[in-house]
């Protein structure tokens, strides 16, 4: 469950836990927000950027490409398969 204040999510607070639990994965999202930008999607574009290689860090532009989101999310489940 999201960190609460005042009954709406807390980003500051989960960042927080993220950095002191998991401080790869700061990193990795960090990459992936680099991606977005790297592949020219602003905010509120429906489409995702897939890293063709399974790796958020490796932000070369043969890696990456323009992809639906529904397209995005089938291959997350063959990801959380193999790892």
């Amino acid at each position: 469950m999201p960190y609460q204040t005042k009954g709406k999510r807390d980003y500051k607070k989960e960042l927080n836990w993220e950095k002191k639990k998991k401080p790869g994965r700061v990193k990795d999202r960090a990459s992936r927000n680099a991606a977005r930008k790297k592949a020219g999607l602003k905010k509120g574009d429906p489409r995702q950027v897939d890293h063709k290689d399974n790796n958020p860090r490796n932000n070369t532009k043969k890696n990456l490409r323009k992809v639906a989101a529904k397209t995005n999310l089938k291959k997350e489940s063959k990801r959380k398969k193999r790892g």
